[in-house]
Formats: C-alpha cells, sequence, structure tokens
C-alpha cells in the first residue's frame, strides 16, 4: 500500500550510541523470524517498508547467524503486538548492528503490524573468538555475561570472577574498560545452561574463551551466581568513575578513578576518613571504617591522578572534591590511598522501595503516602532523580534511570508526576512534581532505576 513519505533522519536520531538488541521471534530457529528489537526496555517490530536482503543480512550478522538467505515482508512469520519501533530502515549491509543503519526516529512509524519484517539466515555461524553478550543490563555495554557455545546462549558463575574476567569482557566487546565485575545475577538470572565456572583471566586475553576455566558446561553454580560486568562505555560515568582494586572484595581496595578512558590512583597526601566517606558513599559500600595510606593494598601501575584530595565529607563523587589538576602531583605508588567501608549499607526502609529488580538496588520506583504504596511516572524522569532515589534506598550512586515499566507494571495507586530534583536532595520527597496523585500516566509508564549497589 502506498504511503506519504516521512521525514528521513539520520541514525544520530535513534540515540543510537546504544547498540540495539535484536532477536527473531517465531521461525523455525533462533536464526529465522520476525526481526524485533529492544528500545527503551521494551521489544517492538520492524516496518517492512524499504526492507531487504542488506538490512537482513545486518540482522543475521548481529545474531551470529551466517549469511541472509531472504527477506520475507507482510509478516510472514506472523504479527507482533505493541511497539512498531523502526521504519524505512536501510542498511548498507557492512553495519554491525541494526540501530546503525540509517532509519526514522524509534517509533516514527506509518506501518502496521501486517507489515512486520522477517528474515531468514543460513544457519548459526560461530566466528572466532566465541560470541559474547551483556544481558539485562541499560545497553549493550552492562549487563549478566552470557557465552555462545554449540549453538546455546549461557550464562558465567560468579567463582573467582573480578575486574580481570570483566577487562576481558569488556575488550572483547569493544565496549572499554571494566568498570565493575558484579556477581550474584545484579542483572538478573540467565536461563538454560551454565557454561563457565572458576573463570581466571589475566586480564591480557584477547576473549574470554582464552582464559583458564572449568570444562564448558562443568560447574557447582546455580543462576543465582550467575556473573555480571559493567564496562566504561556504558555510560556509566559518576557511579563508577571510582573502584577499590587489590581488597578482598568490592568495597575495600585501592582507590583508583578514570580520567580520559584510563584508571590511575590517588595519592595518599592528606588522605582520611572525610575522602573515604565519599568514596563509600558513591560505590554504595555503606560507611567508611578506615583510609589507609601508602598502598596497604598493593602498589598501583600507570598514572597517579589525583592528589591534596580536600572532601568535606558531603559529596556524591569523589571528583566533587578539592584537589590538584588531574596527574598534577610528585607522588609514588607507595603512596597510593585506599579505603575500607562497612560493605553494602542498608538502611531502615524508608518511604520508598525498588521492587520487581534483581535485586534491593535495581526496580520499579515506589514511594510510600497515606499508608499506601504507589507508583511514580516515568514523565521528565532522569537520572537527577534517579541519583536521589538511589541515594535514598543507601545503594550508591544511579546507574540508569529508565522509564516504560522496565520492572514491570505497578497495580495500585500512581503517586507522583513530572519529578523535578535537581540530584541534591536528600528524598524525592524533597523534589517538585505534580501534588499527590495527580497525573496524566498509567502503569506502562513507570519510573524504575538501577543503582551501583547490589
Amino acid at each position: 500500500c502506498p504511503h506519504a513519505a516521512l521525514p528521513a533522519s539520520l541514525p544520530t536520531d535513534l540515540a543510537r550510541a546504544e547498540v540495539a538488541e535484536v532477536r527473531l521471534a517465531e521461525g523455525p530457529n533462533h536464526c529465522a523470524g520476525r526481526v524485533e528489537v529492544l528500545h527503551a526496555g521494551q521489544w517492538g517490530t520492524v516496518c517492512d517498508d524499504s526492507w531487504d536482503l542488506n538490512d537482513a543480512t545486518v540482522v543475521c550478522r548481529q545474531l551470529g547467524c551466517g549469511r541472509a538467505v531472504t527477506a520475507p515482508s507482510r509478516a510472514h512469520f506472523g504479527q507482533g503486538t505493541g511497539q512498531i519501533w523502526l521504519d524505512d530502515t536501510s542498511c548498507t549491509g557492512s553495519e554491525d548492528n541494526l540501530a546503525q543503519c540509517r532509519a526514522h526516529a524509534w517509533g516514527q512509524t506509518n506501518c502496521n503490524h501486517g507489515e512486520d519484517a522477517g528474515v531468514v539466515c543460513s544457519g548459526t555461524d560461530i566466528p572466532e573468538p566465541g560470541p559474547i553478550r551483556l544481558v539485562g543490563g541499560p545497553n549493550r555495554c552492562a549487563g549478566r555475561v552470557e557465552v555462545l557455545h554449540e549453538e546455546q546462549w549461557g550464562s558465567v558463575c560468579h567463582d573467582d570472577w573480578d575486574l580481570n574476567d570483566a577487562q576481558v569482557v569488556c575488550k572483547q566487546l569493544d565496549c572499554g574498560d571494566a568498570v565493575l565485575a558484579p556477581i550474584a545475577a545484579k542483572f538478573g538470572r540467565g536461563l538454560g545452561t551454565i557454561w563457565l565456572d572458576d573463570v581466571n583471566c589475566t586480564g591480557a586475553e584477547a576473549a574470554l574463551s582464552e582464559c583458564l576455566a572449568r570444562p564448558w558446561g562443568d560447574h557447582n553454580c546455580y543462576h543465582g551466581e550467575d556473573a555480571s560486568a559493567i564496562c566504561s562505555d556504558s555510560g556509566i560515568t559518576v557511579s563508577t568513575s571510582v573502584r577499590l582494586v587489590g581488597g578482598p572484595n568490592r568495597c575495600s581496595g585501592r582507590v583508583e578513578v578514570l580520567h580520559k578512558d584510563v584508571w590511575g590512583t590517588v595519592c595518599d597526601d592528606q588522605w582520611d576518613l572525610r575522602e573515604a566517606k565519599v568514596v563509600c558513599r558513591q560505590l554504595g559500600c555503606g560507611t567508611a571504617l578506615s583510609a589507609p595510606r601508602e598502598s596497604k593494598y598493593g602498589e598501583g601501575k600507570g598514572q597517579i591522578w589525583l592528589s591534596d584530595v580536600n572532601c568535606t565529607g558531603t559529596e556524591a563523587s569523589l571528583t566533587e572534591c578539592e584537589a590538584k589538576p588531574w596527574g598534577d602531583n610528585i607522588c609514588n605508588h607507595v603512596e597510593d590511598a585506599s579505603v575500607e567501608c562497612s560493605e553494602v549499607d542498608i538502611p531502615e526502609e524508608g518511604p520508598v522501595r525498588l521492587v520487581d529488580g534483581p535485586n534491593k538496588c535495581a526496580g520499579r520506583v515506589e514511594v510510600l503516602h497515606e499508608n499506601r504504596w504507589g507508583s511514580v511516572c516515568d514523565d521528565n524522569w532522569d537520572m537527577k532523580d534517579a541519583k536521589v532515589v538511589c541515594k535514598q534506598v543507601g545503594c550508591g550512586s544511579p546507574l540508569s534511570a529508565l522509564g516504560g515499566a522496565r520492572y514491570g507494571r505497578g497495580s495500585d495507586i500512581i503517586w507522583l508526576d513530572d519529578v523535578e530534583c535537581n540530584g541534591t536532595e536528600e528524598s524525592i520527597f524533597d523534589c517538585q512534581a505534580r501534588p499527590w496523585g495527580e497525573h496524566n500516566c498509567y502503569h506502562g509508564e513507570d519510573a524504575d532505576v538501577v543503582c551501583a549497589g547490589n
């Protein structure tokens, strides 16, 4: 059927710094079916306007499914439901990801589900090194680690999982450096096989499959122990511009900060509990117990980024404290500063909570008012609002501010709408918003957050 022309828009309009996850639905196997892409936490279809073998080639490559055989149109694999995310997709065929192709802005379409695009690929093509992906996170550079083996995706057990292992994953995915190596199914539990256990990388390997580990499928784990990785290209900045290395857990160790995509240490000149307090808060690690000096957790390598750091103790991030300019110091690594925190600080349950997420630090935001829990609408919801919520529930800094009921729809009242925090408030109740219960939303717009803590 003829369509009125929509104005062309370049790939950058799709906020396509993200890499859209793609899947093939209702086909005979995972390499044939209706094309669906994940955007804003919701799967949607692709309209068949301009859909051809070049577009199908990109989908097949992205899924590790060999070459494109056909590019069926007119809902060949059945009509999808919900959003039609992409229209007039125009790939050259050389792209690595469908979101890199030219198309209209997300959701801008004049189609119906009778025009859903499909793909048939030649079969599973496993390039070397073996495919790997991060799932369940805010984007492709943060999430649960999954590897493809024998044409089946499976997770990795968190036994011995650390930053060296995550570093290999991040490099393999071209996602920058490892920022965190979360354990205990931080981004939700996987399904199916647990492929790897006791992974022990040096950090220099080109692929996770090159690291020492038990044989494929040999483990003593369950999916509550699925390992994750958070990489620097995930867009996670303030919350992960600091890490603790060389300690017994992620809440104790040598302080390292990320600057210009390079991790470096902090000199212990003037280092005390006030600075340690900021680091512990930033990482969602409770209160500061001590601020060891003189490289208690080993000498770092490379850059010494900060010196003469002077915090008041109330800052949300170490980079907000006074200090000498980046890299300006007369220190050596014997003076590397460290921090020991009390671990994750679980405050008394306040009038805000995160529900239906993978852990207590991620989920749908709910607030208590008049002895009744209700959700928050995602209108104007952003990282400033998430920062206040994460701090209020004792979960450190925010990783992402999600909308669209990513963690399911609430069932009761919607209490808040048009929340506008500046990020410094102690509580979401201190932020500007419409009056209690006044909104123009439905539960499909419930707001969610993912925080740095566990």
